[in-house]
């Protein structure tokens, strides 16, 4: 069975999600379960953008050891210099360089004719290869490229020694036979192309991005470059969940398969979904929470019969697994350490005590407590960011005929708890204008949504906000089973967040492919 290498650009291109903000923290915990996954490459950001950006690829860098780490780079040599010192400490390190190609690219954004092109791509790919051994090389916009001078374009790729050449479809703008018959006649016309690994790279904008994936592979792609849940640049990236389990799941007639763990796949795509605050579909392929869920009488009736009448995949493939333990106030350490286990956590001593803690906190308040809402807990407080502010208490009064206020008790830096009140268009208003008063910090709620995290009255709130203070934006989380209490909880956690990001903050300058 052929192997299909994945190339996986969350933290890169999926970063550069409209709302998402990922922090050095952050983006090491998400490498971590990456490399859990079993990705084969990971491209950890772009380090010339800032060097916020660049101490992050490093700490990813240093922090995974058994997948190679790619910085992205522009066609220049300042680019080329900051992916190397980003690279420091990897043990398997790569330089993904990057130049558009297409013929409105061309003439609109570089002003350059195809020699101009051809040369300034070969002379970066001359200097990188100076410093790694392993290059990939990707033809932004190729999608839209003459054929001829993408063949010219990836055979100067092969002679200058690149290891992999990328060919993009940037804007979506391709179907399936057209972006398939891209790779089928580069096979077939450029000399030595056995040399290199052919990558496909799609984006979503027409939602054919996992088709078009696919399409690539039936015509000799050696590796997909995508994103965990999809998520990207305007309509996202293929969903390298998707393409996995269709390479599974139709084995025999694809005839390729990566070497994914594919029972993480659940677990990745929660972790990504709750640090970049980008909620996945109830009726999203493989993760979605209706993925595995039958509803219709009719369905139900086959289910119970067998189960291969509707389910073409079962969601122990992807890690999910039914609950066997019922946990509530009664339940001891034990189950609930053999609970997280289940759940494929292993925790020190000192995390199982805080979470149990905090779970015995919660099961107070819930008569039972579900696999979702431990993960929850389990996940809110994975990232530890330096608290600033700690809320202590909040008081709110409210009547539809009478205005909203809220009085607020937080620990600050100082030694006393700050206490301010203030009033608002609503509950949640009065307590953030109260929270700002406290903490004398003037910022822009850019984004505040909420979602249940288990099923019930008395179900888990989660509560997540984007706040911004210049050009300096971060996203927090809060979890209770009072969604004013959460609301509270994430305004802090961004507001923590974004007072740490401020020490080191420049202007970020994303590229993309």
């Amino acid at each position: 069975m052929r192997k299909i290498y994945v190339f996986d650009t969350t933290l890169r291109d999926g970063e550069q999600s409209p709302g998402v903000n990922l922090n050095t923290r952050e983006k090491v915990e998400i490498a971590y379960q990456l490399e859990k996954l079993g990705i084969d490459r990971m491209e950890a950001g772009f380090p010339a953008a800032s060097p916020g950006d660049l101490a992050s690829v490093n700490a990813v860098a240093r922090a995974v050891k058994n997948v190679t780490v790619i910085g992205l780079s522009r066609s220049r040599e300042t680019d080329i210099d900051a992916v190397k010192e980003a690279l420091q400490g990897a043990q398997d390190p790569c330089i993904h360089i990057f130049l558009a190609t297409s013929p409105i690219h061309r003439q609109h954004k570089l002003r350059m004719d195809k020699a101009q092109v051809l040369e300034t791509a070969q002379s970066a790919i001359r200097y990188a290869k100076k410093y790694f051994p392993k290059l990939e090389f990707s033809l932004e916009d190729a999608g839209r490229t003459e054929y001829d001078f993408m063949a010219e374009m990836v055979g100067m790729a092969i002679r200058e020694g690149a290891n992999v050449v990328n060919i993009p479809d940037t804007v979506g703008y391709l179907n399936p036979s057209e972006y398939g018959a891209i790779f089928k006649y580069l096979k077939e016309n450029v000399p030595d192309i056995e040399r290199v690994q052919l990558s496909a790279h799609c984006h979503n904008d027409l939602g054919m991005a996992t088709a078009n994936t696919l399409a690539a592979i039936q015509n000799g792609a050696d590796q997909i470059e995508g994103t965990i849940n999809g998520i990207g640049e305007r309509a996202g990236n293929t969903a390298i969940e998707e393409v996995a389990l269709a390479l599974e799941t139709r084995a025999e007639f694809f005839g390729a398969k990566t070497s994914l763990t594919l029972s993480e796949i659940s677990r990745t795509s929660r972790l990504v979904s709750k640090l970049t605050g980008m909620v996945v579909p109830g009726n999203k392929a493989i993760v979605g929470a209706n993925a595995f869920a039958h509803e219709s009488g009719i369905h139900q009736d086959g289910m119970l019969k067998e189960k291969t009448t509707y389910e073409i995949m079962t969601p122990e493939t992807i890690g999910l697994k039914e609950s066997k333990l019922v946990l509530g106030k009664h339940s001891g350490r034990h189950a609930f350490r053999d609970k997280l286990s289940d759940l494929g956590y292993d925790l020190s001593e000192e995390e199982l005590n805080t979470a149990f803690s905090r779970f015995k906190d919660l099961a107070d308040k819930k008569k039972e407590v579900s696999d979702e809402d431990i993960l929850a807990l389990i996940e809110e407080k994975l990232i530890d960011t330096p608290e600033v502010f700690r809320l202590q208490t909040i008081y709110v009064t409210y009547g539809n005929k009478a205005v909203p206020t809220a009085k607020v008790i937080i620990d600050g830096p100082e030694a006393e708890p700050i206490v301010a009140e203030a009033e608002g268009n609503g509950s949640v208003d009065a307590i953030y204008n109260a929270i700002d008063k406290a903490t004398g910090e003037e910022v822009t709620l850019g984004d505040y949504s909420i979602k249940s995290v288990s099923r019930g009255k008395d179900a888990q709130g989660e509560v997540h906000v984007v706040l911004s203070q210049g050009e300096v934006a971060a996203q927090g989380r809060g979890l209770s089973t009072d969604i004013l209490e959460a609301s509270a909880r994430a305004y802090i956690d961004a507001l923590n967040k974004l007072l740490e990001k401020r020490k080191t903050y420049t202007k970020r300058d994303h590229a993309s492919i």
